[in-house]
C-alpha cells in the first residue's frame, strides 16, 4: 500500500475544521512534498516527523513521499499535524496497520525523541471529533482540557511508539473518562457584603446581573464602583456545559491558562484604559480573539472608559448587539463569538470630584464637555442601566449595617433567569423586538407615560426597547407577570444620565 489517509483537526479562529492527511509514496529520488496551503511551521514538520520516526527506530521510506493536507485551500498553521503525518508515512510504507484508521483523529506535536508535546486549540478539535464520532488521540498533556467534553471518546499517549502500538494491536492504551476533571467549583468570588450603603447602587447590580444588561457607573474616586462591578460575577448563575464549552474554547486557543476547577465560572476580564483596539476585539496575521471574546458568557468591565481612545470604544458597538466579531484579513476571515455583558466606570469630569466637592474640582465646563464627549451617542445608546454612585457620608463607615450577602441575591437572580429562560429560553437583554411585544405589555396609562418619558429624555428607538428590558427584568425579580408603573418608572430612572452625558 503506498497511500494512507489520516484525519486529523487544523485551527480557524475558534473552529477545528477536519483535515484529511494524504501520503503517497511514489518512485523516484528520496524527497518530501509538502501540499496543501501549508505555512512555515507546519512544512517545518517534515524534519521533526523525520527525526522522531527514525528516533523510534522505524525506517524512514527512501522514496518520493509526497503529502497532501486537505481542503487545500484552507490555510493550515501550527505543529498540531505532525502525529498525524508520521502515521501516514508509517502507515503507507506498511510498518503500522492501517486498517483501524479512519476510526480515529490525530492531534499533536513531536519532538525528535517521538514525544507527543502539548498544542493549543484541543478542545475545539476534541468537540469535533466527537461530533464526528470518531476517537481522538491526543497528547497527554493536553488530556485535562480534552476532559472537559463529556461523552468525548478520548485516548491519550505520551510517545509515538504507544501509538503505532495502539494501532498494531500490540498493547492497547486505555481511554480517558471525559468529564473527571469538572466536580470541583471553587467560589472565589468576592462578597456584595464588603460594600457599605450604596443601595441604589446593588440594585442597579442586581438587576444587571438578572437581565444580563449592560451597566454604566459615574461617580467620583473612592466610591465604589470598581468594588461593586468586580462583585458582579459573585452574584450571576454559573454557566451550562454549552456556554462552558464556547468560552473555554476561546481559551483553549490562546495563550491564556484554562482554570480546569472553574471552567464553569463566568469570566470577568479587566482591559486597561491604554489597550489598543487589536487587544480588545482580537486581531492579528493570524486571527486571534480579544477581550471582548475571552470575556464571552461573562463580564468585561472598563475603567475610566474615557480615558480609553474614542476609536477603541467605538469597535465595540457592533459586538454589543450581534454578540460576534469577525475579523477579516487579506487571506481569510475568522469570526469569534463575543456575547459579554458590559460593566463600565467613569468620573464625572476629568479630576473627578464636579458635583461632590466644588473646592476640590477645578475643571471648566468645556473640559467637562471634552472629557464626557469621548463617549458617543450610539455607544451610550447600548448600555441600559446608568446610575450615579455618590460619595458616601463619614458616618457609614462607623455605623453597623446589615447588608446582604452575594449568595442571597444570587438566588433571587437565579430566580428571575429561570423565569426568562420559561418564557423564550433566553435572558432578557437578548429578546428580539418581537418577543418584547410579546412580554412586555403595557397599560394604556403606562404606554403614556413611556412616550412622554421618551420624548423628555430625548431617547432612540433603541434606548425604547432597552428599557423594556430592563423593566421586564424589574418585573421577574419581583415575581410579576405584568409590568407594572413601578417597575416602568424604576427602568426609565436608569436611563436619565443620557441626555445629562451628552449635552452637559
Amino acid at each position: 500500500m503506498s497511500l494512507s489517509i489520516v484525519y486529523c483537526r487544523a485551527l480557524a479562529g475558534v473552529n477545528a475544521p477536519e483535515i484529511t492527511v494524504e501520503v503517497h509514496l511514489a518512485n523516484g529520488l528520496p524527497n518530501i512534498s509538502l501540499v496543501g496551503l501549508a505555512d512555515t511551521e507546519v512544512k517545518e514538520s517534515k524534519d521533526r516527523v523525520r527525526g522522531a520516526i527514525i528516533n523510534s527506530r522505524f525506517e524512514f521510506p527512501a522514496r518520493r513521499i509526497i503529502i497532501n493536507l486537505g481542503p487545500a485551500d484552507l490555510p493550515k498553521e501550527g505543529s498540531r499535524f505532525d502525529l498525524a503525518i508520521a502515521l501516514g508515512i508509517l502507515t503507507a510504507s506498511e510498518q503500522v496497520n492501517a486498517k483501524s484508521l479512519s476510526r480515529y483523529e490525530f492531534i499533536g506535536e513531536l519532538a525528535l525523541s517521538g514525544k507527543l508535546r502539548h498544542v493549543k486549540g484541543i478542545l475545539p478539535a476534541v468537540i469535533q471529533a466527537r461530533n464526528a464520532n470518531r476517537i481522538a488521540i491526543i497528547p497527554e498533556e493536553n488530556i485535562q482540557e480534552a476532559s472537559l467534553v463529556s461523552d468525548a471518546e478520548i485516548i491519550p499517549a505520551s510517545h509515538l511508539l504507544e501509538v503505532c502500538a495502539h494501532l498494531n494491536g500490540i498493547e492497547s492504551l486505555p481511554f480517558y473518562k471525559a468529564g473527571a476533571q469538572t466536580n470541583k467549583i471553587e467560589d472565589t468570588h468576592p462578597d456584595l457584603a464588603d460594600i457599605r450603603a450604596q443601595h441604589h447602587a446593588k440594585r442597579a447590580l442586581e438587576i444587571a446581573a438578572a437581565g444580563g444588561h449592560n451597566l454604566l457607573m459615574i461617580g467620583p474616586p473612592g466610591t465604589g464602583k470598581t468594588m461593586l462591578a468586580s462583585r458582579l460575577p459573585g452574584i450571576l448563575p454559573d454557566m451550562s456545559e454549552s456556554e462552558a464549552l464556547e468560552t473555554a474554547s476561546l481559551y483553549s486557543v490562546t495563550d491564556n491558562t484554562l482554570s480546569i476547577n472553574n471552567w464553569k465560572k463566568r469570566p470577568f476580564r479587566t482591559p486597561h484604559h491604554t489597550a489598543s483596539g487589536v487587544a480588545l476585539v482580537g486581531g492579528g496575521s493570524r486571527p486571534r480573539p480579544g477581550e471582548i471574546s475571552l470575556a464571552h458568557n461573562g463580564v468585561m468591565f472598563l475603567d475610566e472608559l474615557p480615558e480609553f481612545d474614542r476609536r477603541v470604544l467605538e469597535v465595540l458597538r457592533e459586538p454589543l448587539e450581534s454578540g460576534q466579531i469577525t475579523i477579516s484579513r487579506a487571506a481569510r476571515q475568522s469570526e469569534f463569538p463575543a456575547r459579554f455583558q458590559l460593566i463600565a466606570a467613569m468620573n464625572p469630569c476629568p479630576c473627578g470630584y464636579l458635583g461632590d466637592d466644588s473646592s476640590r474640582c477645578h475643571c471648566t465646563s468645556e473640559q467637562v464637555q471634552r472629557y464626557r464627549s469621548r463617549l458617543s451617542g450610539p455607544l451610550l445608546d447600548r448600555i441600559d442601566i446608568q446610575i450615579e454612585v455618590p460619595k458616601l457620608p463619614r458616618k457609614v463607615f462607623r455605623e453597623k449595617e446589615k447588608t446582604e450577602s452575594s449568595k442571597t441575591v444570587r438566588l433571587r437572580v437565579n430566580q428571575a433567569r429561570e423565569q426568562q429562560y420559561k418564557r423564550f429560553n433566553k435572558q432578557n437583554a437578548l429578546l428580539s423586538n418581537r418577543e418584547i411585544e410579546q412580554s412586555c405589555q403595557l397599560s394604556e396609562s403606562d404606554s403614556q407615560l413611556f412616550e412622554n418619558a421618551i420624548e423628555q429624555l430625548g431617547l432612540s428607538a433603541r434606548a425604547y426597547h432597552r428599557i423594556l428590558r430592563v423593566a421586564r427584568t424589574i418585573a421577574d425579580l419581583d415575581d410579576s407577570e405584568e409590568i407594572n408603573t413601578k417597575h416602568l418608572t424604576e427602568a426609565i430612572s436608569y436611563r436619565k444620565l443620557d441626555k445629562r452625558i451628552n449635552t452637559y
